[in-house]
This record gives C-alpha cells, sequence and structure tokens, in this order.
C-alpha cells in the first residue's frame, strides 16, 4: 500500500468536509479515523491532517488515469471516513475513460465498442449522400475529452441554420432546423451536460449559445480550452465599440462607447486550504485584472472572497464615488489574508446575494443610464455550496434586474447581452448540473470545469499569452507545468569549445538576438564558430553564434602588478545570433535595466531615468535576488540577498580571503561594478557553483522578471556541477551591476545605426 502523509493541500476537492463539520458538531467523541483500506492500487494520496477528524485524504494518480471509485474522504468527527473505504471495492487508479462517440446519425463510427479509453482512436464516415463536418479522426484525449470538432453528417438540405450535430455521450431531441426551431440535448448515464440543454435557430442562421458537452466526473477543461472560450468572450467584452447591427458571429458581449463595465468577482476560500491554496486563487484574480488592464475599457470592480461568510476585498460602490484605483485594487489584494481562521462551509447562495444588493445600488443611483450598464460575474469554487440553499433564485433575480424585464417575457432575449455569468469549478467533487444551470441564459459556455488551482493560474496566463503581448520583455508563468522553461523563459546555456578545451556559461535572452552573459566565459583565441548557445525555441535547440562582444575594459590582468592574480571588474559580454530565436510563452527575453521596455514592465513614466528604477529595483539593505543553477538536467532557482547600504562593506571584505588575492585593499579588488551576495545573515543565502557564471540575477516585480546583474566570480568554489548549496560563514559572490554596464549595453543593444536587429530603447538619463 502506497501512502503519503503530506500537510499540504494542493487540490480542493473538498466539499465532503464542509457537510461533515456541519452534520457532527454535536458529536461528544472525537477519534482518529482507521488507516485501513485507505491504499490506492496505481497511485497514492496525501492528507490534510494526518488521520485526525477533518483531514481530507486526496486521491492522486499518474496521467491518463483517474482515482475509482472515489476522489476524496473525509475523516468526519465520529471517527469513520466519508465515503467508507470498502474491502469488495477497492480504491484504484482507472484508466480515463472518454463519453460514446457512437451518438453520430447518417454515419458510421470505427472501431465500435462498448467503451472507449484514453488515446483510443475513432473514424467517422458518412452515408452515400450526405457529407462529412467536423473531424473524420479522433483521439480520447487524458482529460476525458474526444479531439477535435463533433463530427456531422449533413445532406446540406437549405434549413436556415446547419445541423447542430450531437456530442459525445448525448442524445438529441430535435431534427427542425428552422427559424425559431429549438433541439434539445440530454447526456446518457453517469454524465453531466455542460452548456445549454436547448439551442434555438435564429434569423441569423446562428444557434442560441454553444454546443453542449457530456461529462464524466473526471473530465476536465484544459487551461488552453478555457483560455480559448473565456478569453474570446472576455477580450471582446472589453473591447469598446460603436453601435453596428445586431448580426454577429454567435453571440458576444459589445460594450457601446456610453455603456460602462462591472465586473464581479468571487473566489471560494472555504475549508482549511493552505497558504499556497490561498495565494494561488488570489494570483489568478491578480492575473485576470492585470490582464483587463490591457485593453481600452476601465472596469468598475466588486471583489469578494467567501465561505460560509464573505470578505469584501474591493466595494463597487468606491467607484461610483471615485474612491477607488486600479493600483488600489491590486494592493488590497496583495495585501488580504485569511490569517488563522479556519473556514468551514461554503455558503454560494450568500455570494450572489451580495451581487444583487450591489446592482440594485447601481440601478437606484444609475436611473435611466442602467440601461447602458454591462455586468459580469465571475465566480470561482469547488461547487460546495452546503449552507444558504441553491443560489438559483438569487441568480433568476439578478437576470430579471439587468434585463428590465420582470415577467421574463420576450423582451428578455434583448437585454441578455447585458450579463455574464461565468463560473469556473476547480476540483473533482463539484456540482456539474447546479452550477452549470448558473449560467444557462446568458449565452456561450460559461460554466468551466478545471482540476485544480495551477490550472486555473495556467489558463490565465493562456489568456495573457496572446499575440500582441508575448515579445514583452519579463513576462514568465509563476508555476512549474511541464517542465520549468516557462518559468525562466529567458535562459541560455552557452558552450565555448576551442582547441580541446570546453567552458560552460548561462546567460540571459536580452532581444530577440542577443545573449548577455559573462566576459570571462570567453578565452583568447575563442572565435564565433567556437561558441553555442542552447535555447530551445522549436526551431532548433542549438543557436549559432555570429559575433560576440566582450566589455572594452574588462581585463583579467588588470591587477596582477597589485597582487591580484585575476580581476574580473566589467566581467560582461553580449552575444549575437545568427538568427533570431523564436519568441513565444516558452521563450522570451528578459528586461534589463535603463530601457523604456523596463520603465512599462515596472508600470512607471516614460520619461523616468535609470537611477528611478534602480531606487525601485535596489531598494533595501538586504535585497533578496535570485539567480539560477542547472541540477539534474532543471534549471533550479537560489535565492540570496544583496548586501546594499551599510551592510556592503562587511560583505566585500570577505573578497579578501579569495585564493589568488595577496593585497588588503578591498577596493582593488571589489569594485562599485559588483553587487555581493552570500553568508548566513539575515539569512543562509546560496551560494554560486561552476557553471552558473553569466546567469542572470533577477527579481520578479508583479509577474515581470528584471535582470539587475550577472553571476561573475565568487571567493570559494564550494561545488563543482550546480546544485543547491548554501553558502557557509565567509563564502561570497560577486556580480556585475547591470546598472553600472548601461554604456556598454546601450552601445550595442541600442545602436540605431545599423539595420540587422531592432533596437532596444534605452533611456536618455
Amino acid at each position: 500500500m502506497n501512502r503519503r502523509f503530506n500537510m499540504r493541500f494542493s487540490l480542493r476537492w473538498s466539499w465532503f468536509a464542509a457537510l461533515s463539520v456541519l452534520l457532527f458538531m454535536g458529536a461528544e467523541v472525537w477519534c482518529d479515523c482507521p488507516d485501513e483500506l485507505l491504499g490506492i492500487e496505481g497511485g497514492d494520496y496525501t492528507l490534510t491532517k494526518t488521520m485526525e477528524p477533518g483531514s481530507i485524504l486526496i486521491y492522486h494518480c499518474p496521467e491518463e488515469y483517474y482515482p475509482y471509485p472515489d476522489l476524496v474522504r473525509v475523516c468526519q468527527l465520529t471517527g469513520k471516513w466519508n465515503p467508507t473505504p470498502k474491502k469488495f471495492r477497492p480504491q484504484r487508479c482507472r484508466l480515463v475513460e472518454c463519453p460514446d462517440p457512437t451518438v453520430l446519425l447518417n454515419g458510421n463510427v470505427v472501431p465500435s465498442q462498448e467503451k472507449y479509453f484514453v488515446n483510443n482512436v475513432t473514424t467517422y464516415e458518412c452515408y452515400s449522400g450526405y457529407t462529412l463536418y467536423g473531424s473524420s479522426r479522433r483521439v480520447c484525449l487524458p482529460n476525458g475529452k474526444w479531439s477535435g470538432p463533433t463530427p456531422i453528417c449533413s445532406r446540406g438540405s437549405g434549413d436556415h441554420c446547419a445541423d447542430p450535430g450531437i456530442p459525445a455521450g448525448a442524445s438529441r431531441n430535435g431534427n427542425q432546423f428552422g427559424i425559431d426551431d429549438k433541439v434539445k440535448y440530454m447526456c446518457n448515464s453517469n454524465l453531466n451536460l455542460v452548456g445549454p440543454s436547448e439551442r434555438v435557430c435564429q434569423e441569423n442562421g446562428q444557434w442560441t449559445g454553444t454546443e453542449p458537452a457530456c461529462y464524466y466526473k473526471h473530465t476536465f477543461d484544459t487551461p488552453l480550452e478555457v483560455a480559448k472560450a473565456f478569453g474570446s468572450s472576455i477580450t471582446e467584452t472589453l473591447t469598446t465599440l460603436e453601435p453596428v447591427d445586431d448580426t454577429q458571429e454567435g453571440r458576444k458581449i459589445r460594450l457601446t462607447k456610453n455603456g460602462t463595465l462591472n465586473i464581479y468577482i468571487a473566489v471560494d476560500v472555504s475549508e482549511s486550504i493552505t497558504k499556497d491554496d490561498f495565494i494561488s486563487a488570489r494570483n489568478a484574480v491578480l492575473k485576470l485584472i492585470t490582464k483587463i488592464a490591457s485593453f481600452s475599457v476601465t472596469p468598475n470592480y466588486e471583489i469578494v472572497f467567501f465561505a460560509a461568510e464573505i470578505f469584501e476585498i474591493v466595494n463597487i460602490i468606491d467607484f461610483l464615488d471615485n474612491k477607488q484605483e486600479l493600483h488600489r485594487i491590486k494592493t488590497a489584494l496583495e495585501t488580504f489574508t485569511v490569517g488563522e481562521k479556519e473556514l468551514t462551509g461554503t455558503d454560494l447562495n450568500l455570494v450572489f446575494r451580495k451581487m444583487l444588493e450591489q446592482i440594485a445600488v447601481i440601478k437606484q443611483r444609475a436611473g435611466e443610464t442602467f440601461k447602458d450598464y454591462h455586468h459580469v460575474i465571475i465566480v470561482f469554487t469547488d461547487g460546495a455550496y452546503n449552507m444558504g440553499g441553491s443560489p438559483a433564485q438569487t441568480v433568476a433575480a439578478i437576470k430579471q434586474m439587468v434585463y428590465m424585464n420582470p415577467t421574463g417575457g420576450e423582451d428578455t432575449n434583448k437585454r441578455d447581452e447585458y450579463l455574464d455569468i461565468y463560473i469556473f469549478g476547480i476540483g473533482g467533487e463539484i456540482f456539474d448540473d447546479d452550477l452549470n444551470q448558473l449560467t444557462v441564459g446568458t449565452g456561450g459556455q460559461h460554466f468551466f470545469k478545471l482540476k485544480d488551482l495551477v490550472q486555473l493560474q495556467e489558463t490565465f496566463d493562456e489568456i495573457i499569452d496572446e499575440e500582441e503581448v508575448k515579445g514583452l520583455c519579463g513576462l514568465h508563468r509563476d508555476y512549474e507545468s511541464q517542465g520549468n522553461r516557462k518559468l525562466h523563459p529567458w535562459i541560455a546555456e552557452i558552450r565555448v569549445q576551442n582547441e580541446g578545451s570546453s567552458q560552460k556559461c548561462l546567460g540571459s535572452l536580452v532581444t530577440p538576438k542577443f545573449v548577455l552573459t559573462a566576459a570571462h566565459c570567453f578565452r583568447f583565441g575563442d572565435l564565433p564558430k567556437h561558441v553555442t548557445v542552447d535555447i530551445d525555441d522549436g526551431q532548433g535547440r542549438v543557436k549559432r553564434v555570429q559575433n560576440f562582444t566582450l566589455h572594452p575594459k574588462y581585463n583579467v590582468n588588470a591587477q596582477k602588478a597589485n597582487n591580484v592574480d585575476e580581476f574580473y571588474d566589467y566581467d560582461v559580454a553580449l552575444i549575437e545570433l545568427v538568427e533570431y530565436v523564436q519568441i513565444s510563452t516558452d521563450v522570451r527575453p528578459i528586461c534589463i535595466p535603463c530601457t523604456q521596455e523596463t520603465s512599462a514592465a515596472l508600470k512607471i513614466v516614460r520619461d523616468t531615468t535609470c537611477k528611478q528604477q534602480e531606487q525601485l529595483l535596489l531598494n533595501k539593505q538586504n535585497e533578496p535576488l535570485m539567480f539560477l543553477t542547472k541540477s539534474r538536467g532543471q534549471m533550479e532557482k537560489k535565492d540570496v540577498n544583496a548586501k546594499l547600504g551599510d551592510n556592503r562593506k562587511e560583505c566585500i571584505s570577505h573578497a579578501l580571503k579569495a585564493k589568488g588575492i595577496r593585497t588588503q585593499n578591498v577596493s582593488l579588488v571589489v569594485t562599485d561594478n559588483f553587487l555581493c551576495t552570500g553568508g548566513l545573515f539575515p539569512q543562509r543565502d546560496h551560494i554560486a557553483c561552476t557553471g552558473d557564471s553569466g546567469g542572470a540575477v533577477f527579481k520578479n516585480y508583479e509577474h515581470r522578471t528584471i535582470q539587475v546583474a550577472l553571476v561573475s566570480w565568487g571567493t570559494k568554489n564550494l561545488c563543482q556541477s550546480g546544485g543547491l548549496v548554501e553558502s557557509d560563514a565567509d563564502s561570497r559572490d560577486f556580480h556585475i551591476n547591470l546598472f553600472r554596464m548601461v554604456p556598454f549595453l546601450k552601445s550595442v543593444l541600442g545602436n540605431d545605426q545599423q539595420d540587422d536587429f531592432v533596437p532596444l530603447q534605452f533611456l536618455e538619463n
């Protein structure tokens, strides 16, 4: 039996816990739960509180499998697990199954089999006289869905609307496709319908809503799928347009110039989630409003966190009173914490009542102009509303208020574009049908089911990563997903091989054509043909080098007469590649000091100075910074503190203990061009290893990475081949401060007297 006891709670499949706490509040005996029959064949599990009451057991399976028959268990106050483990029905990892695809009308599905599992392939052919639309070949994917669009066999008989097809696992009533004709969908047993159960053929030849789908409990939407659907809809919502006509492709909300957009965001923080889970949810909201801020519309916000009670972070009424600004929203989110309070129970209805109250206040204050207000409600929840009853009636009241039609009559459809409700169900144990119904009637696919909070962050990253922003410096992911390339998309590995000698260094992509590294990575006699740069941009990993330029003042022998064997001042170089790298979410440039691009990343005014950037980024006596090391084939992050101000003198004094230094004048060894890290204060820093040279020393600033220095040299060689090695009391590392290297960087990267590459825009002062 494979068991892993862990205090983390990375997946919030937790509605059982809230229910059990409520049911057994009056119990007199609190007992630990037994550990018999908990194991899962082919997988493992984690526990939030070992075996004590309230602990949540979460099963984990490898990719392409899911826990069966239960996803989670909760230890009740009575000392029993809910659901109860059963000897005759042992827990195991089961191969992911996809819905039955043999629902195709007027055609054949091959092969025909009782069940279809992950990686199974099906092909589709139509009967004579029918034409195939959609996919002719589909694959069962690891998230329990079929690849490609739904296959449809149609005669093209001149119906007003095209045949809408039948999703896998569903049945459909209605085969007439004229204006106002309806089709209704139902899912087969053990499947939940996601999307509208009814669609209507409109005058413009389009069906209302989007195609529904049938989901198993283990079925999830991928971040890319959600980003595509949600991103498309929210993007159009945020685009200010002059009113044109009523003809639209599908149905998207469009805001006229006279309109006002109100966005209401609610985040479920119920149960004893860990600090990491809470931060993940908070960061997801920050990502969303950061994305929204890049559009032309400036919305009003209501932001709440909720469990059995509501924590209001941002009050939308403050916007009406001109008391709220975007930077204050971010500050309020970043500083909010639930503290040590254990949040049991979930009242989803309370959330929608809060939204209803705010909309009512806005309607009263707006008067006649309320008709121009658009409302977008976005809820993140595990679906466990075990308090306050179903929110369905409250949602209906919101719709009636926004639609300005208390009877729900024919005029409703004319106003439905003024309200969108998006619900993100997080985890496996969510009430699919109930949550899905809350979004019905607002058009489009507005209910999404994600596996966990990490996928929620991925979703908003996919939305952020659009074509028009992919080249911005410093953009990165905040979590690991399929390797850590997206965490540090600017990383470059450099190899110099000449006449039997080989040197390995790290570098950072600073433009699509240039890599920044240390000058000491090159030796006398090295030529561009001896240098290769490894950046996996999908166009081939190894990049050829056109040229490399060392800082003109770099001279490793400059202080030999003063008893300093090796002198690393101005230890900086730029490598120009033969071809541009392909910029993507995996490969992006890092931001470097004193450029207009970095000012934009820091969100400071365009005519700022280089000194202001430095004061913003290096403003503490012990400034937390990071650099990377390669260990076991992966890049790992090292945490250090640059000793500045009054702390610098003691830090650099250790340079005199380095091998090859026989002077007591530290200024002959460490100039003002260096930052100093290492030692044990204020905490034990990581130390640089062989192979870390040339790598970026950086900090993350509001989801953008800014390089402030590069790894140059150290007093002790505590590690030969990378890894997270910590400093001792005397070991120190010295990093070239890029704020002191701006003239050199500008002379190469800012050169506008050539046509080979687009120069960076450096600040004037």
